[in-house]
């Protein structure tokens, strides 16, 4: 097979309208410092600033979550075989845990986990810091680096005190450049809390060795089902279709399906439930490309599907991350919750059928645009 280009990405990723935009043929291009590519507009595939200077040497397209070339090789250090026998990865046990810190667990998303793990390591001087995904307003965020519990309380998911006033040419997502953000930071050793591409893309860049993987000590990786990407006139219809003004929303939290926290309007906090299929029309498209809900390339991964209010379920993957959370256990960073064979079925159960809908999900839709 003769090398594969970002010309070839383009082609093959970019046009068919499946690029995750995780970033990480910007970032561990093996020419990063001659700025070959990169993204002009951040809701869009990156394209190349400098072609000419393009080595060719195809670790972009290696590196891709759309090629999939190195699946076997991530495949064999991951103990994953495939989704029909191992619908939630390859991993031994299934928790519900929960901060012990009070701030982490009223801020955080789900149980304040993540978070507290990030703190304990940076406390712990094992890790210089975290490129972490900071809430700028509902559906808005943009990838943050972390060195303190200020900066992970600042960063944190229910907090939306700022809202920016809507122009024509403003839009919001989800999905968070996360990867880019090593960049910055590739002479520290770092903690990343990533989605399933990208830490798909860092796990490649680990097993080619490719710089910057050397400062990643460990990925942190979060469930999830798609991201949601908002432009003025789909912001306008939203709030039409749910009766939901953006500026009321106060929290967004992602179990069996999205729930909104709204802001207090008299009465106490109003609680609404949306399923996943009525927000269809909002969903990044990419997003129906990828097959991975429970981020089975990860240290650890964390969701709020499965567990009881302020819990996060907790599935820990390698060996790294299997003493990473017995540490902060065992040091009373976080406490797990008592759940009987029964109920931990049904955990295991339900996060199942979420990542078999999602892997034919990815089918439908790869078979329509083939």
């Amino acid at each position: 097979m003769n090398t594969k280009s970002f010309q070839d990405l383009i082609k093959e990723v970019h046009e068919k309208g499946i690029c995750q935009e995780c970033g990480g043929c910007v970032s561990f291009c093996s020419s990063a410092e001659f700025n070959i590519i990169g993204f002009k507009d951040q809701y869009s595939p990156p394209v190349y600033i400098n072609k000419d200077k393009c080595l060719e040497c195809g670790i972009c397209y290696y590196i891709c979550p759309q090629t999939h070339i190195l699946d076997e090789e991530l495949n064999k250090t991951y103990n994953f075989s495939d989704y029909t026998s191992m619908p939630l990865g390859n991993f031994d046990n299934i928790y519900s845990c929960q901060a012990t810190d009070k701030e982490f667990l009223e801020y955080g998303t789900d149980g304040g986990v993540v978070n507290s793990i990030i703190n304990f390591l940076i406390e712990s001087k094992q890790i210089d810091g975290a490129v972490v995904s900071r809430t700028e307003a509902p559906f808005s965020r943009e990838a943050a680096y972390a060195d303190s519990k200020y900066d992970l309380l600042k960063a944190s998911g229910v907090r939306l005190d700022i809202t920016p006033q809507l122009d024509e040419i403003q839009k919001f997502c989800t999905y968070t450049h996360s990867i880019p953000k090593l960049n910055h930071y590739k002479f520290k050793k770092l903690a990343v809390v990533g989605t399933p591409c990208q830490l798909y893309t860092i796990a490649c860049m680990k097993d080619l060795g490719v710089t910057p993987s050397q400062n990643v000590e460990v990925c942190l990786g979060l469930f999830c089902y798609e991201n949601f990407f908002f432009e003025k006139s789909q912001i306008e219809r939203f709030e039409k279709d749910f009766n939901i003004k953006f500026n009321d929303i106060k929290k967004i939290n992602i179990k069996e399906d999205v729930i909104f926290t709204l802001k207090n309007q008299g009465n106490g906090e109003k609680i609404i439930h949306v399923p996943f299929n009525h927000l269809e029309k909002y969903m990044r498209a990419a997003c129906n490309a990828c097959a991975d809900f429970t981020n089975i390339y990860s240290d650890i991964s964390f969701g709020g599907l499965g567990s009881p209010e302020k819990y996060t379920t907790v599935i820990p993957r390698t060996k790294k991350g299997k003493a990473l959370f017995t540490k902060v256990l065992n040091a009373g960073v976080i406490r797990q919750k008592d759940i009987s064979d029964d109920k931990k079925k049904e955990m295991m159960n339900l996060i199942a059928q979420f990542s078999k809908s999602k892997v034919n999900r990815k089918e439908r839709f790869m078979k329509n645009i083939s």
